[in-house]
């Protein structure tokens, strides 16, 4: 005899069902009390009928009147016309309607319709809570052979379950919840034999950990370290093994799950904690790479969010899953391979799940084992093949791709002269170029693609990373390749008239004139009303405006001015056609330096690149 079908069919309510059109957090709720306490269901009259027994039929009259006489008509003030004749019932009967209502037999309810939730309810509820957890033990093990005799203690269970879901609107209870040992009771019926049993409890810790619970940070905390204490983490991963996703009901109880583990996350504390659950992390990249047809399922794109969530809020989660155990670079590789050719439909799981993976990657590589991973897993040449792909679909990668390398290049001289070595300025330089027509461009109607303002801001991160890390030649050095690549890049800003170059220029005075009259509405605002002036929000608007990117032209500009001296002749020249000169560099790279933290070792390094750069200069 199946125990689970026996219980579905038992008469308890059903569970919610996922459903991916609607917001995540409207598809379930469980009962909460109403405004005046009751849950009681309303009825309405679809007739004016009188109470009492049925009529007789019509023929009924020619064999008699044989039906019982009239109870006694009884006026207690509820009924002014007397109509129903005292509710069809005798004095006897109603003393003990009376009684019933008084002592009710179903604690349950009894803690539902309570018209106050404190200490004392609780207490209340966490008794029998424990208690039905204890009965269904017992009669589970009694009748380990006869499911029919336990099936309605596990009923009882089930909406003791359910009742817990009133304290997710009384969050000041949840130190007492966790004192009372009902949260590791809770987290213990995870690991319950019914798995509709498992699945309650997962989706009643879903809601008492839901953000949208108006709870402070100690209450927060007192139930999540609670849980965690309880092995949630551990359950958690047990269950996603047992439970089969082609089932609605196991699939909603594999995305409530991940919303406990989303939940947590909120914490950085915790989130370190999720992180070194290896068990864990190993599933999310199971789940994240399981092939499914034909699109990509909630819960798949879920498993690559959490990743992505994880990466995000913690350096020390970063690096353990870019480690040789999890190996988790070379397989996000994989999984965002096939979106070098085609696109995700707009607005599909498949276009979140896709941004996932190279946020997931774009964090890993910000650390150093990630990007020593990244190049031994030939991610720069992943990269530079998205981006030099003239096919109509991949467009939705290519940002997020060349966003990747930015951060990839960033403090590493191994991903810098990858790219080089990977045939990548050709391609990098042609995307800065794009937009730009030449005469003869013009004519074969060449040159009308146009990239972003992010995608520019990357690109020139990208050529401030190689000016910064790429070698240079050393005086008597025999390697004839020493400080190749550098050449070869340089070369690039010289080709065809200085043409880079010259575009740095139109950039730089573009982001400059922005920069410029956000400074003076700023200067033009503290000056009227002093006392109101932000010098934090001044500071975001400078940065709306482009400041990063004029700061990072000029580094560029810097870089060129001091190694080659043609491109110093073609940049005084450009910057004097505005009766500008190098001073209008130096003053932006001197701000710059002033904002360094000099307490880290690259903000060290970039202040004294900075120094030795404001020298050609001056």
């Amino acid at each position: 005899m199946n125990v689970d079908e026996l219980f579905k069919n038992a008469g308890v309510p059903s569970k919610r069902k996922l459903d991916p059109v609607r917001d995540p957090n409207e598809i379930y709720k469980s009962a909460k009390l109403s405004t005046n306490g009751s849950r009681h269901a309303q009825v309405e009259d679809e007739e004016d009928t009188e109470a009492g027994p049925a009529p007789l039929a019509e023929d009924a009259e020619d064999y008699g009147d044989y039906s019982p006489s009239a109870p006694p008509i009884e006026d207690d003030g509820d009924d002014e016309e007397g109509r129903f004749f005292g509710g069809g019932i005798t004095t006897q009967e109603k003393e003990i309607l009376d009684f019933m209502d008084r002592n009710t037999t179903n604690p349950a309810d009894d803690l539902l319709t309570t018209d106050k939730i404190d200490l004392t309810w609780l207490k209340k509820t966490a008794l029998n809570f424990e208690k039905r957890i204890t009965r269904n033990a017992e009669l589970r093990a009694r009748h380990e052979d006869d499911p029919s005799k336990f099936i309605d203690s596990e009923a009882d269970l089930d909406a003791s379950i359910k009742a817990l879901s009133i304290l997710s609107e009384h969050p000041d209870l949840y130190a007492d919840f966790a004192r009372l040992g009902c949260v590791s009771s809770l987290v213990s019926l995870l690991a319950h034999e019914n798995t509709d049993i498992a699945i309650d409890a997962v989706e009643i810790i879903n809601e008492l950990t839901d953000e949208d619970v108006a709870a402070s940070d100690e209450q927060f905390s007192a139930l999540t370290d609670s849980l965690l204490e309880a092995d949630l983490l551990g359950l958690l991963v047990s269950n996603f093994s047992r439970l089969d996703e082609q089932h609605e009901a196991d699939r909603t109880g594999v995305y409530h799950a991940l919303s406990i583990i989303e939940n947590l996350c909120s914490r950085r504390e915790t989130a370190d904690q999720i992180g070194k659950h290896v068990e864990l992390l190993e599933w999310l990249l199971s789940r994240a790479k399981k092939s499914e047809a034909p699109t990509v399922s909630q819960n798949k794109q879920y498993a690559a969010e959490i990743l992505a969530i994880l990466v995000q809020s913690s350096p020390a989660n970063r690096r353990r899953l870019a480690s040789d155990e999890l190996n988790a670079v070379d397989t996000l590789l994989t999984l965002i391979a096939p979106y070098r050719r085609r696109d995700p439909e707009r607005g599909s799981f498949e276009e979140e799940y896709m941004e996932n993976l190279f946020e997931c990657l774009t964090c890993l590589v910000d650390e150093h084992i990630g990007k020593t991973k990244f190049v031994e897993a030939e991610g720069v040449e992943l990269c530079l093949l998205i981006l030099s792909s003239s096919d109509v679909k991949g467009k939705l990668s290519k940002p997020a791709c060349l966003r990747l390398l930015d951060h990839a290049a960033s403090f590493s001289s191994e991903v810098c002269l990858k790219i080089v070595e990977a045939g990548g300025l050709k391609t990098l330089f042609t995307l800065f170029m794009s937009g730009d027509k030449s005469d003869k461009d013009k004519k074969k109607g060449k040159g009308t693609t146009t990239i972003s303002k992010q995608d520019t801001e990357h690109l020139l991160g990208i050529f401030a990373s190689m000016l910064r890390h790429l070698p240079a030649a050393s005086p008597g050095a025999t390697d004839e390749t020493t400080g190749a690549e550098r050449i070869r890049l340089l070369a690039k800003f010289v080709e065809k008239d200085y043409a880079k170059t010259s575009k740095l220029i139109r950039l730089r005075r573009d982001y400059s004139a922005r920069v410029n009259q956000v400074d003076q509405a700023i200067k033009a605002e503290a000056a009227s009303s002093p006392e109101d002036f932000d010098e934090d929000d001044a500071f975001s608007r400078r940065l709306d405006a482009g400041l990063f990117c004029l700061q990072t032209i000029d580094v560029i500009l810097a870089w060129l001015i001091a190694e080659d001296t043609g491109c110093r002749a073609k940049i005084r020249e450009l910057l004097k056609d505005r009766d500008e000169g190098f001073e209008v560099l130096a003053k932006t790279l001197r701000e710059q330096r002033d904002g360094v933290d000099g307490e880290t070792e690259e903000g060290r390094d970039t202040g004294e690149m900075l120094k030795a750069l404001l020298e050609f200069l001056e």
